[in-house]
């Protein structure tokens, strides 16, 4: 049963005694339980799927990035309730002038806590803190032949149907090679000081990093200050340090992450890939939140209907992986501009910088880069609809409608 809309769910991190084993199976497995792995389970509440989440960390207890998203995503998949702060402007800095791109849409910091709290609310599948390891030999392990095992540190768990949204690493992926920092991965640190700002603000400055950005997103009472840098050998705690005081605050709070700047494969032996761990994470502005969920909701959708009988596994991953696939050429320019903006001299930065700030191009660029991962395309919620006796028909209907218009634009867009 899903919680009412006005509660959020209280569960303190297992441990000591309360590790107890775990071992089972289930019709569905989602291996990491932040924007893309919630996403999944969300598109499959009310489906009757026996759902297990597992992370390492409780749902909402790890905040890895800036948590910013166009509004609208918080609008149509009804997480407005976890917005800090709106912004209808990005205030751009560089050493020889500024300027302001007033954006054809508005953009919102969230409270990461809060908003998976959100997303999991909507679901009805059963959550277990534990730290995968990797794959596991299901005869081995007295799974028999009927799923994918999985090894945790609470024992071995499996299912059919198996995601891995756990990150860059890929953990349940064949070893495909990623390693820090001879990968393409980029790198991020954040802190959290308290204050307050009007201002969406990027700084491209090569004083804070030679290729890459430094950033300050206010949240209501906190400000996100940090620096990302496209180079993975680029060490960024003493610039993120420098950008915080010269904006007058004290650094505290630390958080960094590696970020993924290339899509990877979508499927790998049976089990299928969503967020960091598929490389769903946009270069030059490094967004992931958004495509997580958008990515996530495709899978999710996927991965109903193979339990509704509608497709097969091997179907699912074929068609997950050619919407993936179809995504390839949108993340390849923006990762060949992404390498060109440490090629443009200082110099030139402000000019540019000013050019590229017309109403014109602004609209034009930020609108392109929106539909991407278009906020249209987590439509209605249909999460509340489960609670009506019909509401399992209707979330069938709005799959197949949804999934149809997927293909349709892989087709279109392969064409």
């Amino acid at each position: 049963m899903m919680a009412e809309s006005g509660s959020m769910p209280v569960r303190a991190t297992k441990r000591g005694d309360e590790r107890t084993p775990l071992d089972g199976g289930w019709d569905v497995l989602i291996c990491g339980a932040s924007f893309a792995g919630l996403a999944i389970a969300r598109e499959l509440a009310g489906s009757g799927a026996d759902v297990l989440i597992v992370d390492r960390y409780e749902i909402g207890e790890r905040q890895t990035s800036a948590c910013g998203i166009p509004t609208e995503w918080l609008r149509q998949l009804g997480l407005m309730e976890a917005e800090c702060q709106r912004f209808d402007s990005l205030l751009m800095h560089t050493p020889h002038g500024d300027a302001r791109y007033r954006l054809p849409w508005t953009f919102s910091t969230f409270d990461y806590r809060e908003l998976c709290q959100l997303l999991w609310r909507d679901c009805d599948a059963t959550f277990e803190t534990a730290k995968v390891n990797g794959r596991a030999d299901a005869r081995s392990a007295g799974k028999g032949d009927s799923g994918i095992a999985i090894e945790t540190d609470r024992g071995v768990i499996s299912a059919p149907l198996v995601v891995d949204a756990l990150g860059w690493r890929r953990v349940l992926a064949s070893g495909d090679g990623y390693q820090p920092p001879d990968a393409p991965l980029s790198r991020g640190l954040e802190v959290h000081p308290d204050g307050s700002g009007e201002d969406l603000e990027i700084w491209i400055d090569r004083r804070y990093v030679p290729a890459g950005y430094g950033w300050s997103f206010p949240a209501h009472d906190e400000l996100r200050i940090g620096i990302g840098s496209f180079d993975p050998r680029f060490h960024v705690k003493d610039t993120t340090v420098l950008l915080t005081e010269d904006l007058g605050k004290e650094p505290n709070e630390y958080q960094g992450n590696w970020i993924p700047h290339k899509l990877r494969t979508a499927t790998e032996g049976g089990v299928f890939f969503a967020g960091d761990s598929a490389g769903h994470c946009l270069p030059l502005s490094a967004e992931g939140i958004r495509t997580a969920l958008y990515f996530g909701i495709a899978l999710g959708r996927e991965l109903r209907n193979v339990y509704e009988g509608q497709q097969s596994r091997a179907e699912a991953e074929a068609s997950y992986a050619s919407f993936h696939d179809s995504h390839e050429w949108k993340f390849r320019w923006m990762l060949r501009v992404q390498k060109l903006v440490p090629r443009v001299p200082p110099r030139l930065l402000g000019p540019l910088i000013k050019l590229l700030g017309s109403k014109r191009f602004v609209n034009w660029s930020f609108n392109h880069y929106l539909a991407i991962a278009p906020p249209e395309y987590a439509g209605p919620s249909r999460v509340a609809s489960a609670h009506d006796e019909d509401g399992a028909g209707q979330q069938q209907g709005d799959a197949e409608d949804a999934l149809g218009r997927e293909r349709d634009l892989v087709k279109a867009e392969q064409a």
